[in-house]
């Protein structure tokens, strides 16, 4: 007698196996048995007849610190037969923090993770974190050292090197995190105040991860055109670092970036990467729009700027003047000020017209008014195209990150399609995977990457995340005109043994079965 039985599907196990029909049985949380089992009986059947049944979706990429605790983010993901967010990315979380620098960080990442409901204003510890999100969602979690919460905690906001001391203080920081529970450490070079920092300084502290057996994983200080001299830091920090890279949202010119991951890997890095598969990204406004000579890490100094007629005129004659093609290509997702909430979902530009104003100064406007916690969906270069993301996502080393963020009325629809889509239209359409490659694309290569050695897989013994998905219907329907909404074709997810969505909606359960996932 078994706790759950999936019944009749076929079974794709995250190695890249052929499909094979099989019975699942589930007990105590762990898959029990994977075969014909036909006498066997089960509290709870479901019904995989003409279903995969994949391991869990693990999403290697996505700012759900706070918004994994939304019913309908938890909807959002399940939908899609994502089991696991990866969280701590772009080197901007809560963890570790004093009560100042968890103040900064919420107010500056904002647009991207909204406020998390249960800190009381800090300090806060990673354990108690992962304790915070432990059997607190339907969703797993995995958390990432946040390179730049770690600096402020000891820096500030200061624009230079470390001294010694204050180094040895980050890295005491990183191997307590690291003891209790982080997957590795994240940068987002292209953020504050993680952008201040050297090579040097991130491969010392990406030392004890390495030796952990644990990921960099980095948002490199650019990407497109600049691709290749971020490459070559990433890179110069692995070696000094001896830690193995993961890339953040790689894209760009694909043949490029291709030659660059071939190049690392024949050199002996274990490199990896995530993508997604959307044209268009989606940050704060501030950093799609700003130059980086206004003090943007000291946020009131910002505001204070912002609203100088002098900083606007310069603004306007060197700055905005000469970028007259990036207004058209940002929308606005997010604008948390009553003034202004109309423009969410309107093209910059054509808010500005309608404010009876020029790009420029709106822009300026709606930085001010929503205290530089304003959000966008921005059209990448075009050198970032379909082949491009194909390219990418057929190469060994992909794994799948949505790069969702939740914020805001109008946000990027890649919450609520980007695995959907990958199965969708990237198997199913296209055919740049086989359903096998998607389970390892999906789950079971995220699993190696953070050590989760008994996620990504459908084994006996192993836990059982499951998606069932449905090959002839599973689709994204989120579009950028209607992001929220959800997928089509999972109806049945399982988080360690537990039914968590059924017939496409979230199930009922006395405690919710997410766990706080820590490397084994």
């Amino acid at each position: 007698m078994y706790d759950l039985l999936v019944r009749g599907g076929t079974v794709l196990d995250g190695t890249g196996a052929p499909g094979r029909r099989a019975d699942v049985a589930v007990t105590a949380g762990r898959i029990a048995a994977v075969g014909a089992l036909d006498g066997a009986r089960a509290s709870s059947v479901i019904d995989a007849t003409g279903r995969y049944v994949m391991p869990g979706f693990i999403d290697t990429h996505v700012h759900g610190d706070a918004a994994v605790f939304d019913p309908d983010v938890q909807l959002a993901a399940l939908r899609q037969g994502v089991t696991t967010f990866v969280l701590g990315q772009d080197g901007v979380s809560y963890a570790p923090a004093g009560a100042e620098t968890l103040r900064y960080v919420s107010r500056y990442f904002a647009p991207v993770n909204g406020p998390h409901p249960g800190l009381d204003g800090g300090p806060v510890t990673v354990a108690e974190l992962l304790a915070g999100y432990d059997r607190r969602t339907p969703l797993n979690t995995v958390y990432l050292l946040p390179h730049g919460t770690i600096r402020h905690g000891v820096m500030g906001t200061a624009r230079r090197a470390p001294e010694p001391g204050e180094l040895a203080a980050m890295r005491a920081h990183v191997e307590r995190g690291l003891s209790e529970g982080a997957a590795g450490l994240s940068t987002g070079l292209e953020y504050v105040p993680g952008a201040y920092a050297g090579a040097a300084e991130i491969a010392a502290l990406c030392a004890p991860v390495g030796a952990a057996g644990l990921p960099y994983v980095t948002h490199m200080r650019g990407y497109e055109s600049a691709a290749g001299a971020a490459m070559a830091e990433v890179l110069e920090i692995a070696r000094a670092g001896r830690v193995a890279p993961h890339v953040s949202h790689y894209h760009g010119p694909g043949d490029e970036l291709v030659a660059l991951v071939d190049g690392a890997r024949a050199e002996g890095i274990d490199l990896t990467f995530d993508n997604y598969p959307y044209l268009r990204g989606s940050s704060t406004l501030t950093l799609v729009t700003l130059p980086d000579w206004l003090p943007i890490a000291d946020l009131d100094a910002t505001l204070d700027a912002l609203a100088d007629p002098s900083v606007r005129d310069r603004l306007e004659r060197d700055w905005f003047a000469h970028r007259p093609e990036v207004w058209p290509r940002i929308t606005l997702s997010h604008v948390p000020a009553d003034e202004f909430r109309w423009a969410e979902g309107m093209s910059l530009p054509d808010a500005a017209e309608r404010a009876g104003s020029g790009p420029g100064a709106f822009c300026c406007d709606l930085l001010v008014a929503t205290r530089l916690e304003a959000g966008c969906v921005f059209g990448q270069p075009p050198t970032n195209s379909e082949e491009s993301v194909r390219a990418l996502l057929r190469h060994h080393a992909q794994t799948t990150g949505s790069d969702a963020i939740y914020q805001g009325g109008h946000p990027h629809p890649r919450g609520w399609g980007a695995f959907a889509r990958m199965l969708g239209r990237h198997v199913r359409e296209l055919g740049d995977w086989t359903w096998e490659q998607a389970a390892v694309h999906l789950a079971g290569r995220a699993a190696d990457r953070f050590r989760l050695a008994d996620r990504g897989r459908v084994e006996t013994g192993r836990a059982a995340d499951l998606a069932v998905v449905d090959p002839a219907a599973v689709t994204d329907r989120a579009t950028y005109e209607r992001p929220r909404v959800p997928a089509e074709g999972v109806e049945h997810v399982v988080v360690n043994g537990v039914p968590v969505l059924s017939g496409g909606v979230l199930a009922e359960y006395a405690t919710p079965p997410g766990r706080a996932l820590t490397p084994a």
